[in-house]
């Protein structure tokens, strides 16, 4: 819940910019609701994709305040669900995960789907259950061809806006054998290589090339130092350059 509509373009063309003659790095804005008709439109020429926060799974009714997604139908190629803030401070389930992942992808938009697990279950070392547990609940119901394009990201509750990070290696084995390894279990393996599984959590231009090194992360859903075009710049261009490309 950052920017103003005006700031928010100005970030988006800062993005747009700084980015444009790199190709081999997907990048993706994701504007609040308000600002994604302005974002998309600033940047509907460029090789920057736009993405929405959030959704509801419902296609219309009385449900004052939230946003269809066939609302979002042309203005996004993405939408972010699951975030573990949407979880812990307005009660989403991974019920309602699932619906809004099935919403998406009837209406041609790619989710991004949130997992991740608090520092009490990290400590307790009950990471791999939970978050495997995420993985199945999220997943239900889709198939295996629309799971490969999916995109995932595994961010740790306890690494977000905190300053603590996961070390690289420790993301790396849960992306890979916790998350992948669920939806090999699920899908097949030719499955779980195509879907895209991002690491998010305090990543910053400066510790961005430990994780882009790492075989099983795919990209970062990045949060606070996404708020400068410089510093998502930056991002950008350290994943191009560890990935050598």
């Amino acid at each position: 819940m950052f920017t103003t509509v005006d700031e928010a373009v100005n970030l988006a063309l800062g993005v747009r910019s700084g980015v444009r003659d790199i190709d081999s790095v997907d990048a993706v804005v994701c504007p609040p609701f308000i600002s994604l008709y302005p974002v998309a439109d600033a940047l509907a020429t460029s090789n920057v994709g736009v993405g929405a926060q959030d959704v509801y799974f419902e296609e219309q009714g009385a449900f004052t305040g939230e946003v269809a997604p066939g609302m979002l139908q042309g203005l996004v190629s993405y939408c972010i669900i699951g975030h573990s803030e949407r979880r812990a401070m307005f009660g989403e389930t991974d019920e309602w995960v699932n619906k809004k992942a099935k919403a998406l992808l009837a209406k041609g938009i790619t989710p991004i789907i949130c997992v991740g697990e608090s520092l009490e279950q990290n400590q307790a070392g009950e990471t791999d259950s939970f978050v495997r547990g995420q993985v199945i609940a999220a997943l239900k119901g889709i198939s295996a061809a629309q799971v490969a394009g999916l995109v995932i990201a595994y961010e740790p509750i306890w690494a977000i806006g905190t300053g603590l990070t996961a070390t690289a290696a420790d993301a790396n084995r849960i992306i890979g054998i916790t998350i992948r390894g669920q939806v090999a279990e699920l899908y097949g393996e030719q499955v779980a290589q195509a879907v895209r599984i991002q690491y998010g959590g305090s990543t910053k231009p400066d510790n961005i090339a430990g994780f882009m090194d790492q075989a099983e992360i795919d990209g970062a859903l990045v949060g606070g130092a996404s708020l400068t075009p410089e510093s998502f710049v930056k991002m950008v261009e350290e994943t191009a350059r560890v990935r050598g490309r």
